[in-house]
């Protein structure tokens, strides 16, 4: 969405190149025809009896117009504002008998309103912005969108300068009046948005990302962005809610089943970081129970190898190498009574928590079920987006990943077994994880088809890989629902 900015900029700068190369190419003669009407509008306005005249005022808000619209930068890089100013004295001072607006008063509130004028504000504030004054870039161009209100142009490119200097509430109101003038680009919707999130004004942000998606329901930024703002605000009841009314409504809208399975996914990986930590704390408690175990056999070893010392010291008394094997063993067996007083500690503490170890366990049963469940709704909703549309590249990369993605948890069963078991059952089921990574194959190689991405190709060429891996340890792949 950044990236929307730049380019904005780009073209900004390049309106403003345009009109300083309209004032290069300008001759020497009108260029001095410009001065001179300027140095004549400035005289005439210090003099009393001309000062005093309408008419005065008025050409000077001609003569300042034309340096501004024409792009004679040069001559005065304030003259919008000037004849602005002046537009408003001769409304001041032209009043007919009654007291009403004269000739020149009715000429003159056209022309504030006039296209004419717009462009002058226009062209000053890209100068300004070009010479990297933004606070009066901004003044210009909100100008311009003031005497144009259904303008979009001027409103866009305040805010662009607004954020050159962290104006987020300007920028903000710049792309508010760029939406209600009816700006198309939906682009900015996302833009808005970001700014809306940036500032914690989540309903705000919400509201402009649907009425982007409602401009173009295809958009996967927009889409993608409002699963993120959800997730991070714990909506996701609504995001799902809101979700499967519009697939009821468009049931053939693969985007939308598309973002709902996302959507699904998401909440599935939410659940990771507790799984990991609880199944962490399980862990621990069982390494004090295999560490206290090891500690006693150490233990048993160490005396059972004094024993052996002492008998044979008692037949070598004076072979003093036995007396320092017998030193060094009882100082290790002081070491590790040590230890095992440690452990015994832990494990007493670990005993005390049995309860909480216990409910940890049933804590982390109850997570991953649910996890596995909104994982197999994902699987439902990509299911139903490639039924309805086969090519789509989303739906098929996202199918393939999450089939990927269950032969990893499949292979991390395998990989915990110990020989016994891997004897028992660990080939069969080795067979099932090569025959889960093999489905996953087609969808990768669909994916790529459609859209030949980087990413794409990684995780083809990954999955290639293992499938090899297994067809050189003569393993048969099982596939399997």
């Amino acid at each position: 969405m950044k990236q929307v900015f730049v380019i904005l900029v780009a073209c900004c700068l390049a309106v403003g190149a345009r009109a300083q190369q309209g004032a290069s190419v300008v001759d020497a003669a009108a260029m001095d025809a410009v001065k001179k009407d300027k140095e004549k509008s400035d005289k005439d306005i210090t003099d009393a009896k001309a000062s005093a005249k309408a008419s005065t005022w008025m050409d000077r808000a001609k003569t300042y117009q034309n340096i501004a619209s024409s792009g004679y930068v040069k001559v005065d890089s304030a003259a919008a504002s000037t004849a602005y100013d002046a537009y408003k004295k001769v409304i001041e001072l032209d009043k007919d008998k009654k007291g009403g607006p004269g000739k020149l008063a009715k000429e003159a509130e056209e022309a504030l309103k006039s296209p004419g004028l717009y462009s002058a504000f226009m062209q000053q504030g890209v100068a300004k912005f070009q010479a990297k004054n933004y606070a009066d870039a901004i003044k210009s161009l909100t100008m311009a969108g003031d005497i144009n209100p259904k303008d979009t142009l001027a409103p866009l490119y305040s805010a662009i300068a607004a954020q050159q200097v962290k104006d987020n509430a300007t920028a903000k109101t710049q792309l508010e009046k760029y939406i209600v003038g009816g700006g198309k680009d939906v682009a900015i919707y996302g833009s808005l948005a970001m700014l809306y999130r940036a500032d914690n004004e989540v309903d705000k942000a919400l509201a402009t990302l649907d009425k982007g998606i409602a401009l173009a329901p295809s958009n996967k930024d927009l889409a993608n962005e409002k699963i993120n703002i959800m997730l991070s605000t714990n909506r996701m009841e609504e995001a799902i809610t809101g979700m499967k009314q519009m697939v009821e409504k468009d049931p053939n809208n693969v985007q939308n089943l598309v973002n709902l399975s996302i959507v699904y996914n998401n909440i599935g990986h939410k659940a990771d970081e507790e799984i990991k930590k609880l199944e962490g704390d399980s862990k621990k408690g069982g390494n004090v129970t295999k560490q206290l175990a090891d500690s006693k056999s150490i233990i048993d070893a160490y005396n059972s190898e004094i024993a052996r010392l002492s008998a044979s010291i008692k037949k070598q008394p004076k072979n003093a190498e036995l007396k320092r094997q017998l030193a060094d063993v009882q100082k290790r067996l002081t070491e590790q009574k040590g230890e095992m007083a440690t452990l015994e500690a832990a494990a007493k503490e670990a005993a005390a928590n049995a309860s909480v170890a216990a409910a940890n366990e049933k804590k982390v049963a109850d997570l991953k079920q649910t996890q596995m469940d909104n994982y197999n709704l994902e699987k439902q909703y990509l299911e139903k987006a490639l039924a309805v549309d086969p090519n789509n590249f989303d739906a098929n990369f996202n199918m393939a990943v999450w089939i990927f993605n269950r032969a990893v948890e499949m292979k991390r069963g395998v990989d915990k077994m110990d020989m016994a078991e891997y004897n028992k059952s660990g080939k069969e089921l080795d067979g099932k994880v090569c025959g889960k990574f093999k489905q996953s194959l087609p969808y990768f190689q669909k994916a790529k088809s459609i859209k030949d991405e980087a990413e794409v190709t990684e995780n083809l060429t990954n999955t290639e890989n293992i499938l090899k891996q297994y067809e050189e340890k003569k393993i048969v792949c099982i596939e399997s629902k």
